[in-house]
């Protein structure tokens, strides 16, 4: 096995080649990278302070969307990881952390583009790094990036000889059912880098700060092309109004968000506009509701208006007191024939369309190992039981168990369950630990569990109780092949084998990736 090692054997620098546990590590040296000024980095004592802005050019990909540049010294390269780069690029960066042999940034700005880059029409936006990146180009090196990670991180020898397939997402673009624009009244102007105050801005923040946005002036090739093709509308209308923007340093003012969610099933539109109470009496609410109406015909769902007061710059957006102005409160999205009802607040796959490849293989591998008929297969971290229930139409006498901590969530499964005319599945809202010892009838019958864990992954303590449950063999869907691995080499501990091993590119254009992993007793 080769890798591209990225940190030096020593603290004095990184030697070119370096072997260890039979495997080759090579380095990738770039001495064209540069400094702000041009001037080489100081060969014994690294200058290069924190909060420093930089330009460097990119000269590998590492998992997570993660650039990789080195800057020569006297003593070797000093490694440089900036996040949304890719190689080739010339990048200005700003130091956030700061080690003896490496250091982290993030992205300002693109000097320059990969050869590999083709500009499009599409507006890059902090969320679609890669938009002008040949999806072809994308895929190769997440793969490359993530197997090389999770080998890193699972102890599993040849990781390369388990893998099985690189799921490409269906559609690469307009793919997302759910986009939250902000609003500022500082604007940031890309063409001139300029941040001007007292404004009316709607898009996205730019990069790297939480207090100034974008405008978004045509579509981002990631959501409704002809929603985010009318939003100029949209923003002119709410700018005639004269209520301000919101201003998150001084935490005042008006329109704060549009949240929308689309159905791809009925291509229906559910929008939410969220606002503070500051200047409401002024605000024509069943007028706006008019003109999105006008503007978007029958595609608009419904609308909704939330007025959030808090002033977190984190807080969830769809908080506060909300009121239906028309339509109806939900819209409704199919799965490999089942129907999902979603609201604003609903958990759902972004990707809907790359979401049935990823159910498919997941369920593929389950059926691949015999089901005994008192066995039970169980969905951990359920949700609101997407899979669980498409498992029941491929084996229709399965006895499935969802569990998940989440009461709202349960509730959510339990109808969605009774609209889809499922009745072999049930649902607990109950802590994964404790399910056994609340429900003892369970005990020897878990042939296979299903898990499904946020992108935090699973609690090393929770995973143990998980094994504790005694199935033969474990599905493992991660959107996050990190902590898969981490947990991969944990199973392998207690007495598990990684059989399988694929990937789902379910966010074109961004570093993210997600896996599904098969294990088995033995």
């Amino acid at each position: 096995m080769i890798y591209s090692l990225l940190l030096g054997e020593n603290e004095g620098g990184i030697s070119p080649r370096y072997q260890a546990n039979n495997t080759l590590f090579i380095l990738h040296i770039t001495p064209t990278s540069i400094l702000p000024q041009g001037r080489k980095q100081n060969s014994k004592n690294n200058k290069m302070n924190r909060g420093e802005l930089i330009e460097v050019k990119i000269s590998e990909y590492a998992f997570g969307g993660r650039g990789i540049a080195k800057v020569p010294t006297g003593d070797g390269d000093f490694v440089i990881f900036i996040d949304n780069c890719f190689p080739g690029q010339t990048v200005q960066a700003r130091i956030t952390k700061k080690k003896k042999r490496y250091a982290e940034a993030k992205l300002v700005d693109v000097l320059e583009r990969s050869s590999e880059e083709v500009v499009s029409d599409f507006q890059e936006i902090s969320g679609g790094p890669y938009i002008y990146v040949p999806v072809e180009q994308q895929e190769e090196v997440k793969k490359e990036a993530t197997l090389e990670n999770f080998q890193k991180l699972s102890h599993v020898e040849d990781v390369a000889s388990k893998f099985d397939t690189f799921i490409s997402s269906p559609n690469h673009f307009h793919y997302r059912n759910k986009m939250e624009y902000s609003f500022s009244n500082i604007e940031h102007i890309p063409a001139t880098g300029e941040e001007v105050d007292n404004a009316f801005a709607l898009g996205f923040k730019r990069r790297g700060t939480w207090w100034k946005v974008e405008n978004l002036n045509k579509p981002s090739g990631l959501f409704d092309e002809e929603w985010e093709t009318k939003l100029i509308e949209i923003r002119n209308y709410l700018k005639a109004t004269n209520l301000p923007a919101w201003h998150p340093p001084k935490k005042h003012g008006f329109f704060r968000h549009i949240v929308v969610r689309k159905s791809f099933a009925e291509d229906k539109l559910l929008l939410n506009l969220v606002t503070s109470s500051e200047g409401l009496k002024k605000f024509d609410a069943p007028a706006f509701g008019k003109f999105i109406q006008e503007l978007m015909g029958d595609r608009i769902a419904g609308l909704w208006h939330t007025v959030n007061d808090n002033v977190a710059d984190r807080a969830k957006i769809e908080n506060g007191n909300s009121t239906l102005l028309f339509g109806t409160p939900k819209i409704n999205e199919e799965l490999l024939g089942l129907t999902f009802e979603i609201s604003m607040e609903s958990f759902f796959q972004t990707n809907p369309k790359c979401a049935e490849l990823l159910y498919t293989k997941a369920l593929d591998y389950v059926f691949e190992e015999e089901q005994k008929d008192d066995e039970i297969i169980m969905d951990l971290f359920c949700g609101t039981g997407t899979i669980g229930q498409i498992l029941t139409t491929r084996k229709q006498n399965a006895k499935v168990v969802g569990v998940d901590i989440v009461e709202e969530a349960i509730i959510d499964a339990r109808k969605n369950a009774k609209r889809n005319g499922i009745n072999q599945i049930e649902f607990f809202a109950e802590d994964v630990g404790k399910f056994l010892k609340e429900h003892p009838e369970f005990q020897g019958k878990i042939g296979t569990i299903i898990l499904d864990p946020p992108r935090a992954g699973i609690a090393p303590k929770t995973l143990l109780k998980v094994i504790e449950l005694g199935a033969k063999n474990i599905i493992y869907i991660s959107c996050n092949p990190s902590t898969q691995a981490r947990d991969t080499a944990t199973l392998i501990e207690n007495g598990f084998s990684l059989e399988k091993l694929s990937f789902v590119d379910q966010f074109p254009h961004t570093g993210h990736i997600e896996s599904i992993a098969k294990y088995k007793k033995f």
